[in-house]
């Protein structure tokens, strides 16, 4: 199942930020989990990735420092704030409450499909058609 364009970018700020509470992490990390968190439904890539996070750090949402892993390569790592942290929380409300109307669109569209089968003999022709 491909996921539209408009929902991954939508998703992507408290998908990221979401990531980063379990933990710092660091863009090639962030990408796997994503693809892992998503069954691999998402697969972002470093040109979706890191513009989320260059917006984030300019809004103060995150915060990175530089280290350099057991390979010896750097490695940017990046870490959620305080203000990232409630911008989350408001976010996962906005989420719930986009699940929520959506869940309700589909229980009240199943409750109207299973009153209409519930009178079938309205729905049942019995005649006969004769044409001229």
């Amino acid at each position: 199942m491909e996921i539209n364009k408009d929902l991954v970018a939508a998703s992507s700020t408290p998908i990221v930020l979401a990531i980063l509470a379990e933990g710092d992490s660091y863009g090639y990390a962030i990408l796997q989990r994503v693809k892992e968190l998503s069954g691999g439904r998402l697969e972002w890539t470093d040109g979706m990735l890191y513009p989320v996070l260059h917006r984030l750090l300019r809004l103060g949402l995150v915060e990175s420092r530089w280290e350099v892993a057991e390979s010896g390569r750097r490695r940017k790592y990046y870490r959620i704030t305080a203000d990232g942290r409630t911008h989350l929380a408001e976010q996962w409300r906005q989420w719930q409450a986009v699940d929520a109307t959506l869940r309700g669109i589909r229980d009240a569209r199943a409750d109207a499909v299973a009153a209409l089968r519930t009178i079938p003999s309205l729905l049942t022709f019995t005649g006969s058609v004769t044409y001229a």
